[in-house]
């Protein structure tokens, strides 16, 4: 008899993105489930980086990336952040922010320290932190205003505790996080002596609301590792770079993490992506003014429908109760009679939430508006041709 794999890969299903996904292409259905955009990102980085291909650097980029991207990575932090970092000592890129995620919790975390989350939450951490040995202690936001429940946040902190994961714009609530709960948030990091790992892939995404930084926050400086995605900031998702800024005697051991798991990232992209960086303010504050009115169209459509709606200030997601069309359907049953049925696909909302912290909510489904707009339409209206004939 061989030999047991790993139990925890093992033991993991295959993802509601997958299910829904091929749901999705088998019943021809609009896939408003993944979050990536259906357009090319600006042509003039797309340029740059096939430009790149030809002029004869194609070897290793350095471990940390090349010097012109983590140039570009601290004039990003300066300008959008006020945060005044070392492109040499204090910017790693990454093979996408997943692979920041994954490096920077493996610097931070040993077997048996507990990682303190807030539900729902992106689908990657559970498990990372899980195949580190690490203990999850999660807190759930409150409905239908995605409120911090500061109570039970202070009460998942403890003397064991050796970091947060923050994820702000949140996928998938779409919630931008307040200064006021941002200082909660660093008055409890302060007390446990913790570190925080910020997701803020979507930093230049929102809607209405700032994005600030913890890492801006006193004496938040020296225990935030902050990550970014050009996918995210330049609708190219394909790309896979990100980047990690992050004081020095933090990065240099996450540098350590990223050499055993990819060491460098493609350089024509990291070119592209250095240029992008510094393009001028009014391209960032133009791709959120777009991205919000295409959260408008969506959230207005799936209201005509008769669906409620829930805040959302940041991202490439809406989360809608979807009890008033459901029929006491759960989110799962009625996320295939959607596919199947109406021609749209979307990701129930139980999947971003963990078991061990009790049932999730069944009556959300997450939709993503980062299409085109006539396709956002038409999404609308085959839901509303559907429920028409109910």
């Amino acid at each position: 008899m061989t030999k047991p794999l790993n139990p925890l890969l093992e033991a993991q299903p295959t993802t509601i993105f997958t299910v829904m996904s091929a749901l999705a292409r088998q019943h021809e259905a609009i896939n408003l489930g993944q979050g990536f955009p259906d357009t090319e990102g600006p042509h003039d980085m797309v340029q740059k980086a096939a430009d790149a291909l030809l002029d004869g650097q194609n070897q290793y980029a350095p471990l940390t990336g090349l010097p012109e991207l983590r140039q570009a990575v601290a004039e990003s932090n300066a300008r959008f952040q006020g945060l005044n970092i070392n492109p040499d000592s204090e910017v790693i890129v990454t093979s996408g922010a997943t692979e920041a995620l994954a490096a920077s919790l493996m610097a931070l975390l040993e077997p048996g320290d507990e990682v303190v989350l807030i539900e729902p939450l992106y689908d990657t951490y559970l498990p990372i932190i899980r195949q580190l040995g690490a203990v999850p202690r999660l807190v759930r936001l409150q409905q239908p205003d995605w409120t911090l429940p500061q109570d039970a946040l202070a009460k998942a902190f403890s003397a064991r505790t050796k970091a947060m994961v923050l994820n702000s714009p949140m996928n998938p609530t779409g919630k931008v996080f307040t200064r006021d709960e941002l200082t909660f948030i660093a008055s409890l990091l302060r007390h446990y002596n913790a570190y925080a790992v910020c997701d803020e892939v979507y930093e230049h995404l929102t809607f209405g609301a700032p994005h600030i930084s913890l890492m801006t926050l006193p004496d938040m400086r020296e225990r935030c590792i902050r990550i970014g995605s050009a996918g995210k900031s330049f609708s190219l998702t394909g790309w896979k770079v990100g980047y990690i800024t992050a004081p020095a005697p933090l990065a240099g051991v996450i540098a350590k993490a990223h050499q055993n798991l990819v060491f460098a990232t493609a350089p024509n992209l990291q070119r592209a992506v250095a240029f992008g960086l510094r393009k001028d303010t009014t391209y960032f504050a133009t791709l959120a003014t777009d991205m919000a009115h295409k959260r408008d169209i969506l959230s207005e459509g799936l209201r005509s429908v008769g669906l409620e709606v829930l805040p959302c200030h940041g991202s490439y997601f809406v989360m809608a109760d979807i009890a008033p069309l459901a029929a006491g359907k759960d989110d799962v049953a009625f996320a295939h009679q959607l596919t199947i049925e109406a021609g749209v696909a979307t990701i129930p909302a139980s999947a971003f939430y963990d078991s061990s912290n009790g049932t999730p909510p069944r009556h959300l489904l997450r939709f993503a508006f980062c299409k085109q707009e006539h396709i956002l339409r038409e999404a609308i209206a085959r839901i509303a041709a559907w429920a028409s004939k109910r």
